[in-house]
């Protein structure tokens, strides 16, 4: 029975995809649960940053060290580490006592997911012959994109009818079935031929992720200047580009690198490590803006929050698969193109139609839309990307290709935040500046100036805004009582007209993509897999120990 399971790839991937599901659903479940996070243990915002900047952190910088350990030890084996990692590390956040102790676990499972995640693509890549990977991709495709959707859902049902610890419990059950399954029906893939570790690629690679990262994630909190004495956050940044071209020339020199150079020479593959960059921009971007809005200004609760964005992730599971499969008939240039596209056309009708009263059904269609043009794009992406790739250069393709969506989304994170308040401070002192009229001229210059400081100040605000803060407490109840309403007017009418104008970023960003993918060459997948298969088998082959 077990071997019958074994030699299916299909039972395969579905292991696979547990696992991948869970740490993709982690990446944005925590996200609703901040806000109880910060009561519960009394951490301060600058803290409670890094739980989630700590596990992006973590998880980009050591994707492409997981991969080249994944060809040396055996992906399955990487994979399964991985969730154990994975797994430990999400019970320890759990039942952590103190933000410090929940940064630390967060980092550790930001390391469980560098481990796990490139070795299902480079499984995939394995187990499927090049003209039956878009099916494939598409299943993978689904998941990806439905786990990145539906986490905002579930973690909004848990906080509100649980705990904030149970979006790191219930990754338990679900990380101990994919264990097992793993353990028994996954094979041990091995390349060909032995890899070596190459240190000085690795110190290269990591420092230089480590510090792009790091300054893209905190360059907003150092409003872009000093760190530290003479340093700066653009001199991190140039620090960590020079330190990538050093290890760029370094790998040239090597007679087998961290990071084939040679996976460029694929036309195909290079685009579409570009492309998934500006995907994961145009993706992260939204739903930075999105989530605050539908919280802070609509007053949605976290489970509200959430199932608006349902529809989303509902269309695109049942878009995925078809996507991979059309992609593997036609190829997957103008499926992508497609949903790219449309993706975009979504997020350019939520920032038209957006107001301040909106209600969900404002936004069933761009999201369906948005859900539509999803599901047709992380599909053919990684076909396009990874059809031409062997066996044994499978860890390191899916390694850089998961590397640059992370980067993406670490820039799309950063560049919307830095964005928004930009727009936003523009934003309140026109509106403050509007509703000011209608308050006794002694309070006009006072309420105006309040809201410059709060745009100032950086957006920090979760559920609800608290207006009381900025008003002096000793003014007489009616007066008080119409600065609280005016306030609220214009921080929502304020953030809307933000969102408007930050949403041309990922609209922009996609369109650009959209162009991109014209540079893709959309050869025949026979002739693809032919050639593909001959490589192949001039590497060696593939060696299977089953465990």
């Amino acid at each position: 029975m077990l071997e019958r399971l074994r030699s299916n790839p299909w039972v395969i991937l579905i292991v696979l995809l547990g696992g991948f599901f869970m740490i993709l659903l982690d990446s944005t479940i925590v996200n609703v649960a901040i806000p109880s996070i910060i009561d519960d243990l009394h951490a301060g915002l600058n803290d409670i940053l890094w739980v989630t900047n700590g596990y992006i952190l973590a998880y980009a910088v050591l994707l492409i060290l997981f991969s080249r350990f994944g060809d040396m030890y055996g992906q399955r084996n990487l994979f399964a580490a991985g969730m154990v990692v994975f797994i430990i590390s999400s019970a320890f956040s759990g039942i952590a006592q103190d933000v410090s102790q929940l940064i630390i676990a967060r980092v550790f499972q930001g390391v469980g997911g560098a481990m796990l995640s490139p070795q299902t693509l480079a499984i995939m890549t394995s187990i499927f012959p090049p003209e039956r990977r878009g099916a494939a991709f598409g299943v993978w495709g689904g998941v990806a994109g439905v786990a990145t959707v539906i986490g905002p859902t579930l973690g909004g049902f848990l906080v509100t009818d649980w705990s904030w610890r149970w979006v790191f419990y219930v990754n338990l059950p679900i990380g101990i079935v994919a264990l097992i399954a793993t353990m028994l029906i996954v094979p041990d893939l091995r390349p060909g031929r032995k890899h070596a570790l190459d240190p000085v690629g690795v110190l290269l690679v990591s420092t230089g992720l480590l510090a792009i990262v790091f300054g893209l994630i905190e360059g907003e909190s150092y409003n872009w200047g000093v760190i530290w004495m003479w340093l700066m956050i653009p001199d991190v940044i140039i620090l960590g580009v020079l330190l990538l071209v050093a290890f760029i020339l370094w790998e040239r020199a090597q007679s087998e690198a961290l990071v084939p150079l040679s996976l460029f020479n694929d036309h195909n593959y290079t685009v579409m490590n570009w492309v998934g960059t500006i995907l994961s921009i145009g993706m992260f971007g939204i739903m930075f803006v999105f989530t605050i809005y539908l919280q802070a200004v609509v007053g949605f609760s976290a489970l509200e929050a959430g199932l608006v964005m349902a529809p989303s992730s509902v269309i695109s599971l049942f878009v995925a698969p078809f996507a991979g499969r059309y992609s593997d008939k036609i190829g997957g240039k103008y499926i992508l193109m497609a949903g790219l596209s449309l993706f975009a056309i979504g997020i350019w009708v939520i920032g038209t139609i957006a107001r301040a009263d909106s209600t969900w059904t404002t936004f069933l269609v761009p999201l369906l839309i948005m859900g539509l043009g999803q599901g047709c794009v992380f599909a053919p992406q990684a076909a396009i990307a990874l059809r031409n790739i062997t066996p044994r250069m499978a860890g390191a393709a899916s390694g850089v290709l998961n590397t640059t969506r992370q980067i993406g989304a670490v820039i799309g994170g950063a560049a919307m935040g830095a964005l928004l308040q930009n727009q936003l401070a523009t934003s309140l002192h026109s509106e403050a500046t509007s509703y000011s009229a209608s308050l006794p001229a002694a309070f006009r210059g006072q309420f105006v100036a309040a809201f410059d400081g709060f745009a100032k100040a950086g957006l920090h605000v979760g559920r609800t805004v608290d207006m009381g803060s900025q008003i002096p407490s000793n003014l007489p109840a009616a007066l008080r009582d119409q600065l609280l309403a005016l306030g609220l007017q214009v921080f929502n009418n304020g953030y809307v007209g933000a969102m408007h104008a930050s949403l041309w970023l990922p609209v922009v960003v996609l369109i650009v993509g959209v162009a991109s993918c014209l540079l893709v060459k959309n050869s025949s997948t026979k002739g693809r897999a032919a050639e593909a298969s001959e490589e192949a088998r001039r590497d060696s082959g593939v060696a299977v120990l089953d465990a």
